[in-house]
């Protein structure tokens, strides 16, 4: 995920959940948080407890998170934020409980005739490769529920349009002719096949270090015949720190409805 795709999540994470956006530049954001936004990411229960016992006045905070630290051509004061962050992942986290499918409307102007909204299903995928290093990949794809059409980055598309929760009168809905729980089942193989077309060396190579790792453990035992409980319980920990594993995970989605 390249810092400019963080930077476009975190526009619409927060312009979707109400939070107005005070400074935004190339390689940094400011936001005002709101109540709740506040509650869920800034981790500071006891200020919260304090200013309802005491029926005091709420001053959620201002944060800047800063997406490109090594663009920025002014001194700027705020949190850095990549992918793999631990502040991303609690954003993602975030959007998951607020709700991961959303249905929104490209906002249109007024014509002679309605403009038609043609149905579109996004989804934001993350893959991680895991073992004793793991590495982690976001895919957004968005495919046409009337032509089949996929297009990837679709996300970054979405960032340039001007969308809203509900469809303008002056535009038409176009129902959807392939039903989005089968453009999900595609857009799922579209994934899969390219964790299969990857390179997956990564794989042997955690491999090898489990055995080298085994190999270390074997020699602390040597000549012990009747191993300790310990033994196995170091030898269960390489396993399961080794293991070579692929997840995939939805982050979030929806229909979108596009001229």
């Amino acid at each position: 995920m390249y810092p400019q795709q963080v930077h476009s999540y975190l526009q619409q994470f927060f312009t979707e959940n109400n939070c107005y956006i005070l400074g935004d530049s190339d390689h940094y954001i400011t936001v005002q948080l709101t109540i709740d936004m506040d509650k869920k990411i800034m981790n500071r229960p006891f200020y919260w407890q304090y200013v309802e016992a005491t029926n005091g006045e709420p001053n959620p905070a201002q944060v800047t998170f800063i997406t490109d630290q090594n663009r920025l051509e002014e001194k700027i004061l705020g949190e850095v934020i990549y992918f793999g962050s631990p502040r991303l992942s609690q954003l993602f986290q975030a959007t998951k409980e607020l709700g991961a499918f959303v249905q929104m409307f490209e906002k249109v102007e007024r014509f002679e005739t309605k403009p038609l909204l043609t149905p579109w299903l996004g989804v934001n995928y993350k893959v991680s490769y895991c073992s004793d290093q793991t590495k982690e990949m976001l895919y957004s794809f968005g495919i046409n529920l009337m032509t089949g059409e996929v297009t990837e980055d679709f996300q970054e598309t979405l960032t340039d349009m001007d969308l809203d929760s509900v469809n303008s009168e002056d535009a038409f809905q176009v129902q959807y002719i392939i039903k989005p729980i089968r453009a999900l089942q595609r857009l799922d193989a579209i994934v899969e096949d390219l964790i299969q077309k990857d390179d997956h060396t990564w794989a042997e190579e955690a491999g090898r270090r489990w055995q080298r790792s085994q190999r270390v453990l074997e020699y602390f035992y040597e000549g012990v015949e009747q191993k300790p409980e310990c033994y196995e319980i170091e030898k269960k920990a390489l396993e399961e720190q080794y293991d070579a594993k692929i997840k995939i995970e939805i982050i979030n989605g929806g229909l979108f409805y596009l001229t």
